[in-house]
């Protein structure tokens, strides 16, 4: 028997081991979330959240997209003859790659929770000038914060005075062929003599230029150089496009008619205004290098001929001779037959141009001028009609290499940047008559801002 009893453990633990799966419940996985969200009455506080949100959006108001560029409600045009269609291809805000904030998310549009677009931190050199004080004075408008360097060569503090007490307004003393460090989105380059009285002291603006060149490079600012049309000469080519390469003399310069008051010329026909235009033609070359080679944003404006408020009244300029010579009772001054011609541009139009250019999507160079066209004799009765009927015009010999013709083609303006003046000759040179008549005569009762008003 027992050799018949035989040991079986082996296959008890065998049948232990095995393994049975549970069966697949494909519901689990929908009703486990679902019983935590009834769990503790969380569905509850979730529908709730979503009301009080909902009801908040509702019941806030929205802010405009006009609003929010312009967040201030200051007057968008401190300068006359701006309609709302001009000044709505400026509304567009760049959106800058180092500048972190609400607005670098959200371009355009109605900006949530009711938040202001911040404005841009720009500085201009040369702010304190003709135009620039007019460029700052818009921009200052729109809600920027504003940084005027300037060291009061040409420009004048009356011009700026009264932004003096704005916290987005500060004003440096300082010459640009000295470096000078700041934190800026912007950089509008306007600091240049543009007249031989001046800038035959200073013959050069390329230093200047390649500093604030070096400082957008550093802090990634957007830089927007105020070119010339003297980089034409006395041009072949009439009306001059951006493509044409002038007819430059780079010992003697071109005359232009700017200063066809002021015989600087030699009579070997060497004078002083070669400094000045290929100064300028050497800032544009600099200024597409530092495009080129390193990366920097940069905008190049050609600035033709303009008048306006704020001028320096014996800089010898043709437009502000004639208007201060009238005034005075002295007879008007025409060079040569007085068949040159010539265009004119009011600083108002010239502003709205620069803010197109700057804040666009295309280099340049762009013209920035009035294809409307005056000899300088129609520009003298002009003057006449405006000032005093009866104003003598006085002719005198013309001076070497006064060009014969100057006209800018902005075809490129109107279709790239919507862009084209709009303030005529007869419109504007009123505005600037009332701005000379206070300073000559020494009536100072209304301050710089008045200028600029109409």
């Amino acid at each position: 028997m027992g050799s018949e009893l035989i040991y079986r453990g082996h296959e008890a633990q065998a049948t232990a081991d095995a393994y049975s799966p549970k069966p697949h419940k494909p519901w689990v996985t929908v009703i486990r979330p679902i019983r935590y969200m009834l769990r503790e009455q969380r569905l509850v506080f979730v529908l709730v959240g979503i009301a009080i949100a909902t009801l908040f959006f509702s019941v806030l108001p929205g802010s405009s997209p006009g609003q929010a560029r312009y967040p201030h409600g200051a007057d968008r045009m401190s300068i006359p003859d701006f309609s709302s269609e001009s000044s709505h291809h400026i509304a567009r805000r760049p959106i800058y790659q180092n500048r972190m904030g609400f607005g670098a998310f959200n371009s355009g549009g109605k900006i949530p929770l009711g938040l202001k677009r911040k404005g841009l931190r720009i500085v201009v050199t040369g702010g304190a000038g003709f135009v620039g004080s007019h460029l700052v004075d818009r921009l200052i408008g729109r809600g920027d914060s504003v940084i005027v360097v300037d060291n009061f060569f040409t420009g004048r503090k009356e011009n700026v005075m009264h932004h003096f007490g704005n916290p987005r307004f500060e004003l440096i003393r300082h010459d640009v062929v000295e470096p000078l460090l700041l934190e800026v989105d912007q950089i509008y380059h306007l600091a240049c003599p543009a007249s031989p009285v001046h800038y035959k002291h200073n013959p050069t603006n390329v230093v200047g230029t390649l500093n604030m060149l070096g400082l957008a490079k550093r802090v990634g600012a957007r830089f927007l150089l105020t070119s010339t049309s003297e980089v034409y000469g006395d041009p072949l080519q009439h009306p001059q496009v951006e493509t044409y390469w002038g007819n430059v003399n780079p010992i003697g310069g071109s005359r232009s008619y700017l200063f066809s008051s002021l015989p600087e010329h030699n009579s070997d026909g060497c004078g002083v205004r070669s400094c000045y235009d290929e100064g300028k033609r050497t800032a544009e070359t600099l200024t597409m290098d530092y495009h080129r080679g390193a990366g920097v944003e940069v905008r190049i404006a050609r600035i033709f001929n303009t008048y306006g408020p704020r001028m320096c009244i014996d800089d010898g300029r043709v437009v502000s001779n004639f208007v201060a010579q009238a005034l005075r009772k002295e007879p008007l001054t025409v060079y040569g037959d007085g068949k040159q011609t010539r265009s004119f541009q009011y600083v108002s139009d010239l502003v709205e141009g620069l803010m197109r250019l700057m804040e666009g999507e295309h280099v340049g160079p762009f013209n920035l001028g009035n294809p409307g066209e005056f000899t300088m004799l129609e520009l003298a009765q002009v003057v006449q009609e405006t000032i005093d009927p009866n104003a003598k015009i006085e002719f005198r010999p013309n001076t070497e290499d006064d060009p014969h013709k100057r006209k800018p083609d902005i075809s490129k303006a109107k279709e790239l940047l919507g862009w084209e003046p709009k303030v005529a000759l007869r419109k504007g040179l009123p505005l600037m008559v009332s701005d000379f008549r206070q300073r000559v005569f020494g009536d100072h009762k209304e301050d710089g801002s008045a200028t600029s008003t109409a």
